[in-house]
């Protein structure tokens, strides 16, 4: 079994005038929300293997506060291609990774909303509502493959075990 998580980065700054999209920092929620991820990740033992992450300031920023939530962050690769915001590089990303069982890719909307919905093809009703309804900054999908290797991946193969919004972690005691 192969499990692939996709983390939305969380709320980013747009305050600044003429600053470079990829560029854009964290805002004040988007600082507070990342860590309570990373603490639902660590604490719903969804520890990812490996991390492949946009190159875009807001995705790195996301990453190193849900990092500092687990025990033993395990190694990241930052990859432009994640910012370019396109579905089919997200599936060669995923197709060629030789790293572990469980994946976390960390980028943006749309590719991930369109990629998710893609490669899902069954699973609990709710998690699959909240999917098509939007993906918010801070979302978590975690889809799982019954594939013994990512190379393996196709659309329509996965089941969509969860889908955690920052709103969900709100209204939850953990």
């Amino acid at each position: 079994m192969r499990r692939l998580m996709l983390l939305r980065h969380a709320k980013s700054d747009r305050s600044v005038p003429g600053m470079r999209d990829h560029d854009r920092p964290l805002n004040a929620r988007g600082r507070e929300t990342a860590p309570r991820v990373g603490a639902y990740m660590a604490s719903h033992a969804l520890i990812p293997d490996f991390v492949v992450c946009s190159t875009a300031t807001r995705t790195r920023e996301t990453w190193d506060l849900v990092a500092a939530a687990l025990a033993a962050p395990p190694k990241v690769r930052y990859d432009e291609r994640i910012y370019r915001n396109d579905p089919g590089a997200l599936m060669d990303i995923v197709r060629t990774t030789q790293n572990g069982d469980t994946l976390l890719l960390i980028g943006h909307n749309p590719s991930f909303q369109m990629f998710a919905e893609l490669m899902v093809a069954s699973g609990h009703g709710d998690a699959r509502q909240r999917l098509r309804e939007k993906f918010p900054t801070a979302g978590l999908a975690v889809i799982d493959f019954a594939i013994d290797s990512w190379e393996r991946v196709h659309p329509h193969s996965g089941r969509l075990d969860r889908m955690i919004t920052p709103r969900l972690l709100d209204d939850s005691s953990d």
